[in-house]
Protein backbone atom coordinates (compact mmCIF):
# COMPACT_ATOMS: atom_id res chain seq x y z
CA UNK A 1 0.00 0.00 0.00
CA UNK A 2 1.43 3.33 -1.11
CA UNK A 3 0.04 6.86 -1.21
CA UNK A 4 1.51 9.75 -3.19
CA UNK A 5 1.07 13.37 -2.06
CA UNK A 6 1.10 15.66 -5.12
CA UNK A 7 2.09 19.23 -4.32
CA UNK A 8 0.77 21.72 -6.88
CA UNK A 9 2.31 24.79 -5.27
CA UNK A 10 5.21 26.75 -6.82
CA UNK A 11 6.82 26.54 -3.37
CA UNK A 12 8.28 23.11 -2.53
CA UNK A 13 7.84 23.49 1.24
CA UNK A 14 5.17 26.15 1.60
CA UNK A 15 1.61 26.08 2.92
CA UNK A 16 0.36 23.32 0.62
CA UNK A 17 3.31 21.11 1.56
CA UNK A 18 2.55 21.78 5.24
CA UNK A 19 -1.06 20.65 4.78
CA UNK A 20 0.00 17.49 2.95
CA UNK A 21 2.68 16.77 5.54
CA UNK A 22 0.10 16.80 8.33
CA UNK A 23 -1.36 13.65 6.74
CA UNK A 24 1.86 11.72 6.33
CA UNK A 25 2.35 10.49 9.95
CA UNK A 26 -1.17 9.06 9.99
CA UNK A 27 -0.59 7.14 6.79
CA UNK A 28 2.69 5.78 8.07
CA UNK A 29 1.16 4.79 11.43
CA UNK A 30 -1.36 2.76 9.40
CA UNK A 31 1.47 0.94 7.64
CA UNK A 32 1.06 2.82 4.36
CA UNK A 33 4.18 3.99 2.55
CA UNK A 34 3.98 7.69 1.64
CA UNK A 35 5.87 9.83 -0.86
CA UNK A 36 5.82 13.51 -1.85
CA UNK A 37 5.73 14.60 -5.50
CA UNK A 38 6.27 18.29 -6.32
CA UNK A 39 5.13 19.45 -9.75
CA UNK A 40 7.79 22.16 -9.68
CA UNK A 41 7.74 25.88 -10.44
CA UNK A 42 8.52 25.83 -14.14
CA UNK A 43 5.54 26.67 -16.40
CA UNK A 44 3.41 23.64 -17.30
CA UNK A 45 1.56 24.14 -20.56
CA UNK A 46 -2.00 23.02 -21.03
CA UNK A 47 -3.31 20.18 -23.18
CA UNK A 48 -3.28 20.96 -26.92
CA UNK A 49 -5.63 18.07 -27.84
CA UNK A 50 -3.10 16.46 -30.19
CA UNK A 51 -4.26 12.96 -29.07
CA UNK A 52 -0.76 11.48 -29.15
CA UNK A 53 -1.57 10.02 -25.73
CA UNK A 54 -4.10 7.69 -27.36
CA UNK A 55 -1.22 5.59 -28.67
CA UNK A 56 1.27 5.99 -25.81
CA UNK A 57 -0.63 6.74 -22.60
CA UNK A 58 1.81 9.61 -22.03
CA UNK A 59 1.70 13.29 -22.94
CA UNK A 60 3.51 14.51 -26.04
CA UNK A 61 5.25 17.09 -23.82
CA UNK A 62 7.87 15.32 -21.72
CA UNK A 63 7.84 17.22 -18.45
CA UNK A 64 6.60 16.74 -14.86
CA UNK A 65 3.36 15.26 -16.16
CA UNK A 66 5.12 12.27 -17.72
CA UNK A 67 7.43 11.97 -14.73
CA UNK A 68 4.31 11.53 -12.60
CA UNK A 69 2.62 9.15 -15.04
CA UNK A 70 5.73 6.94 -15.05
CA UNK A 71 5.21 6.16 -11.35
CA UNK A 72 1.46 6.64 -10.83
CA UNK A 73 0.56 2.98 -11.36
CA UNK A 74 2.72 2.03 -8.36
CA UNK A 75 0.44 3.86 -5.93
CA UNK A 76 -2.71 2.67 -4.19
CA UNK A 77 -4.17 6.15 -3.63
CA UNK A 78 -3.58 9.81 -4.39
CA UNK A 79 -3.73 13.13 -2.54
CA UNK A 80 -3.57 16.27 -4.69
CA UNK A 81 -2.84 19.61 -3.05
CA UNK A 82 -2.97 23.11 -4.48
CA UNK A 83 -2.80 26.69 -3.28
CA UNK A 84 -5.77 28.88 -4.09
CA UNK A 85 -4.91 31.30 -6.91
CA UNK A 86 -7.66 33.68 -7.98
CA UNK A 87 -10.35 31.59 -6.29
CA UNK A 88 -9.31 28.29 -7.89
CA UNK A 89 -6.39 25.89 -8.20
CA UNK A 90 -3.00 27.15 -9.33
CA UNK A 91 -2.54 27.44 -13.10
CA UNK A 92 0.24 24.87 -13.12
CA UNK A 93 -1.86 22.40 -11.12
CA UNK A 94 -4.81 22.79 -13.52
CA UNK A 95 -2.60 22.09 -16.54
CA UNK A 96 -0.84 19.23 -14.73
CA UNK A 97 -4.08 17.48 -13.82
CA UNK A 98 -5.67 18.14 -17.23
CA UNK A 99 -2.83 16.45 -19.05
CA UNK A 100 -2.14 13.64 -16.58
CA UNK A 101 -5.73 12.47 -16.37
CA UNK A 102 -6.42 12.99 -20.09
CA UNK A 103 -3.32 11.03 -21.14
CA UNK A 104 -4.21 8.17 -18.83
CA UNK A 105 -7.83 8.10 -20.00
CA UNK A 106 -7.07 8.33 -23.71
CA UNK A 107 -4.31 5.74 -23.45
CA UNK A 108 -6.62 3.43 -21.45
CA UNK A 109 -3.87 2.81 -18.89
CA UNK A 110 -6.08 2.62 -15.79
CA UNK A 111 -3.48 4.15 -13.49
CA UNK A 112 -6.22 5.83 -11.43
CA UNK A 113 -9.18 3.48 -11.89
CA UNK A 114 -10.90 2.58 -8.57
CA UNK A 115 -8.04 4.06 -6.52
CA UNK A 116 -9.07 6.37 -3.66
CA UNK A 117 -8.31 10.06 -4.09
CA UNK A 118 -8.72 13.28 -2.19
CA UNK A 119 -7.56 16.85 -2.50
CA UNK A 120 -6.53 19.67 -0.19
CA UNK A 121 -6.27 23.40 -0.77
CA UNK A 122 -4.36 26.15 0.96
CA UNK A 123 -5.79 29.67 1.04
CA UNK A 124 -5.18 33.01 2.64
CA UNK A 125 -8.92 33.52 3.25
CA UNK A 126 -11.38 32.14 0.68
CA UNK A 127 -11.51 29.89 -2.37
CA UNK A 128 -11.05 26.51 -0.69
CA UNK A 129 -14.40 25.09 -1.79
CA UNK A 130 -14.00 26.19 -5.42
CA UNK A 131 -10.47 24.77 -5.61
CA UNK A 132 -11.38 21.41 -4.07
CA UNK A 133 -14.53 21.10 -6.20
CA UNK A 134 -12.36 21.67 -9.26
CA UNK A 135 -9.89 18.93 -8.32
CA UNK A 136 -12.60 16.46 -7.28
CA UNK A 137 -14.00 16.47 -10.82
CA UNK A 138 -10.93 14.66 -12.14
CA UNK A 139 -11.50 11.86 -9.62
CA UNK A 140 -15.20 11.59 -10.40
CA UNK A 141 -14.56 11.17 -14.14
CA UNK A 142 -11.87 8.56 -13.42
CA UNK A 143 -14.08 6.29 -11.26
CA UNK A 144 -11.98 6.99 -8.18
CA UNK A 145 -13.60 6.77 -4.72
CA UNK A 146 -13.44 10.32 -3.35
CA UNK A 147 -12.39 10.46 0.30
CA UNK A 148 -13.83 13.21 2.47
CA UNK A 149 -13.07 14.74 5.85
CA UNK A 150 -15.34 16.27 8.49
CA UNK A 151 -15.11 19.74 6.93
CA UNK A 152 -13.90 21.34 3.69
CA UNK A 153 -10.47 19.95 2.83
CA UNK A 154 -8.22 22.92 3.34
CA UNK A 155 -6.06 25.09 5.56
CA UNK A 156 -5.57 28.83 5.96
CA UNK A 157 -2.40 30.86 6.26
CA UNK A 158 0.16 32.92 4.40
CA UNK A 159 3.15 30.96 5.76
CA UNK A 160 3.74 27.38 6.97
CA UNK A 161 3.84 28.69 10.55
CA UNK A 162 0.43 30.31 10.11
CA UNK A 163 -0.95 27.07 8.66
CA UNK A 164 0.20 25.24 11.79
CA UNK A 165 -1.82 27.75 13.84
CA UNK A 166 -4.98 26.88 11.91
CA UNK A 167 -5.95 24.22 14.44
CA UNK A 168 -9.22 23.27 12.76
CA UNK A 169 -7.63 23.12 9.32
CA UNK A 170 -4.80 20.88 10.48
CA UNK A 171 -7.30 18.70 12.32
CA UNK A 172 -9.32 18.44 9.11
CA UNK A 173 -6.19 17.08 7.43
CA UNK A 174 -5.89 14.42 10.12
CA UNK A 175 -9.53 13.37 9.71
CA UNK A 176 -8.97 13.18 5.96
CA UNK A 177 -5.83 11.08 6.38
CA UNK A 178 -7.51 8.63 8.75
CA UNK A 179 -10.45 8.19 6.38
CA UNK A 180 -8.09 7.68 3.44
CA UNK A 181 -5.98 5.16 5.37
CA UNK A 182 -9.08 3.22 6.40
CA UNK A 183 -10.36 2.98 2.82
CA UNK A 184 -6.97 2.00 1.39
CA UNK A 185 -6.64 -0.77 3.97
CA UNK A 186 -10.22 -1.91 3.38
CA UNK A 187 -9.65 -2.16 -0.37
CA UNK A 188 -6.41 -4.05 0.19
CA UNK A 189 -8.23 -6.50 2.45
CA UNK A 190 -11.02 -6.92 -0.09
CA UNK A 191 -8.54 -7.62 -2.89
CA UNK A 192 -6.71 -10.22 -0.79
CA UNK A 193 -10.05 -11.94 -0.17
CA UNK A 194 -10.90 -12.20 -3.86
CA UNK A 195 -13.21 -9.24 -4.40
CA UNK A 196 -12.81 -8.03 -7.98
CA UNK A 197 -13.54 -4.59 -9.41
CA UNK A 198 -16.77 -3.95 -11.36
CA UNK A 199 -16.86 -5.01 -14.99
CA UNK A 200 -16.06 -2.24 -17.45
CA UNK A 201 -18.20 -1.68 -20.52
CA UNK A 202 -16.91 -0.23 -23.76
CA UNK A 203 -17.43 3.50 -23.43
CA UNK A 204 -20.04 5.08 -25.71
CA UNK A 205 -19.35 8.69 -26.69
CA UNK A 206 -22.10 11.01 -27.88
CA UNK A 207 -22.46 14.74 -28.28
CA UNK A 208 -25.42 17.06 -28.54
CA UNK A 209 -25.79 17.09 -32.32
CA UNK A 210 -25.90 13.36 -33.02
Amino acid sequence: MKIILVNGSPHPRGCTYTALSAMKPIFEDAGIETAHFWIGNKPIGGCIDCRKCVDTGFCVFNDKVNEFLEIAAEYSAFVFGSPVHWGATSGNMKSFMDRAFFADFCGNKGRFLFKPACCVASARRSGLVAATDQMNRYFSLSQMPIVTSRYWDGVHGMTPDEVQKDKEGVQTMRFLARNMAWLVRALDMAARNGLVFPEQEKVTFTNFIR
